[in-house]
């Protein structure tokens, strides 16, 4: 803790309106950003063929991560070589990308990190990703999950290029690299790639971004084209964003959007609201960052107020689990009869390799039922309906209050409770699932804008520690400002030893 305060007074003299004026606290590790590359080989300083080639080297390097699910090679190359002969232009033009199992990817399986769906290859991306491909993004390679994104510790035995099964953590590799978007936060935190995309149910983009120090983002339910995406909840689902920095986040933003430039934002005068339960039962690294950050906006200009946030988890303790639970079966389904004919999801259960995933569905999700508090199955269906009609709504509404009422930007707080996670099959159950998806879960349920932003290094343990901004609905590009904002203070995290 002591460093980190000799590191806010180093800090302090250099802030001025919000911004950092002169860097070098945090500023140790050079790591690359998608919008660095991208205005080098707009410059001619490399080749978008150099920028592919160099990247599936590094991927290579660290097959330890387990990160990739199906490497695009020969693809990538040929549309790095158009984009240099100057027959792909656009704003990412050159830009290497990864993209997660579950979102089709022209030409490669449309998997969801399962068995049986390895031979669904997809004939055409999907929208989301389509938007980056047609402003110039080159994809190289498909990314590794928590199977059927059900889960947050990426432990899946389906792909293995490592010694050992299930995502690594690139500053550690026998931690994991949280869930569900796992390979995508392994390999943007590992340096191998500058940006991916992921999806995001429950927090399934802003854990592992925060777990692997780099910056990831949740966006207005409804906000990205849903349509390609192997569904859990069409009520929760949503594809994101996992980049090395909130600027790279604005601009892949922008190109799926279509929305103007984005500035960082000023912090003074920007009220940020902090509340109970999200910052309770912090880990001790956590808590060190957590702490440092708060100060070090506070300096910034930023005013930070306790706010109740009692009611949006009590609300969405109630619906959470019913809506996702329910909306697997029946969501699934329609996806494989509109996308994969010949398939059923008793298909894919039957091939689940993932003990815990494989229970879930078996038990919970093929049958409609939940579990009561004293443990009881019953009929999900009446649950599942008053969560949509009338406890959505209302966490909606709770939401709505605690912003309006407090005159908040934004909240903020711990995207996760602690540092990732030792791999293993243990790091699956539902106590460290519950624990890593506590912060960023009701965020999601309500549908709302979520912004993991990359804090730094714990004291103790030299692992990344993120922090969440959760903003109103359709708030989606001030966040992002305010994120810029941030990170501009914070500076980038000091990436992990190149392999």
């Amino acid at each position: 803790m002591e460093g980190y305060r000799t590191l806010i007074q180093y800090m302090v003299p250099s802030l001025v309106a919000g911004c950092l004026i002169t860097t070098g606290a945090m500023a140790e590790g050079e790591r690359a950003r998608a919008v660095d590359l991208l205005a080098e080989i707009q410059a001619g300083e490399t080749s978008a063929e150099e920028a592919v080639s160099a990247t599936l080297d590094t991927i290579e390097g660290w097959s330890v991560l387990n990160g990739v699910a199906h490497l695009n090679a020969e693809a990538a190359t040929s549309a790095a070589r158009e984009v240099d002969e100057g027959a792909r232009t656009g704003p990412l033009a050159g830009l290497p990308i990864v993209v997660k199992d579950n979102i089709r990817t022209e030409g490669l399986p449309n998997a969801a990190g399962t068995p049986a769906l390895q031979e669904a290859v997809a004939g055409a991306n999907a929208p989301v990703l389509q938007r980056l491909v047609d402003a110039g993004a080159i994809v190289v390679a498909t990314t590794h999950m928590h199977e059927l994104a059900f889960g947050i510790s990426g432990w899946n035995p389906v792909y293995q290029t490592g010694p050992e099964p299930g995502v690594r953590n690139p500053y550690d590799t026998e931690r994991f690299a949280g869930g569900s978007s796992s390979g995508t936060g392994a390999l943007v935190g590992a340096g191998a790639v500058t940006a991916g995309l992921g999806t995001d149910t429950g927090g399934s983009v802003r854990v592992p971004a925060a777990v692997n120090g780099v910056s990831g983002f949740r966006p207005t339910i409804g906000r990205y084209p849903s349509d390609g995406i192997v569904p859990i909840s069409n009520t929760r689902d949503t594809a994101g964003i996992i980049a090395a920095s909130v600027a790279d986040i604005e601009l892949i933003d922008r190109v799926i959007t279509g929305d103007a430039v984005e500035e960082a934002a000023d912090l003074d005068g920007v009220t940020l609201g902090v509340g109970r339960v999200f910052t309770s039962d912090l880990d001790a690294d956590v808590q060190a960052v957590w702490a440092f950050v708060t100060e070090a906006l506070q300096a910034a200009g930023a005013t930070i107020i306790a706010v109740d946030d009692s009611a949006i988890f009590d609300l969405s303790a109630q619906i959470s689990f019913p809506i996702a639970l329910i909306e697997a079966r029946t969501h699934l389904i329609a996806y494989l009869e509109r996308n994969m004919p010949g398939i059923t999801i008793e298909d894919v259960v039957a091939e689940i390799a993932s003990p815990d995933v494989k229970q879930t569905y078996e038990g919970l999700v093929l049958t409609g039922m939940l579990p009561t508090p004293e443990g009881e199955l019953v009929d999900g269906a009446p649950i599942y309906e008053r969560a949509i009609a009338e406890g959505r709504p209302a966490l909606i509404d709770a939401y709505k209050a605690i912003f309006a009422e407090n005159a908040l930007d934004a909240l903020i707080f711990p995207t996760v409770p602690q540092v990732a996670e030792r791999a293993s099959p243990e790091a699956s159950s539902l106590e460290v699932f519950g624990r890593f998806i506590r912060n960023a879960d009701p965020g999601s349920v309500a549908g709302i804008p979520g912004l993991s932003v990359a804090a730094g290094l714990g004291p103790e343990t030299g692992l990344p520690v993120g922090i969440e901004l959760d903003g109103p609905a359709d708030s989606d590009r001030r966040l992002i400002a305010l994120g810029m904002a941030i990170e501009a203070v914070l500076g980038l995290t000091e990436p992990p030893e190149p392999r």
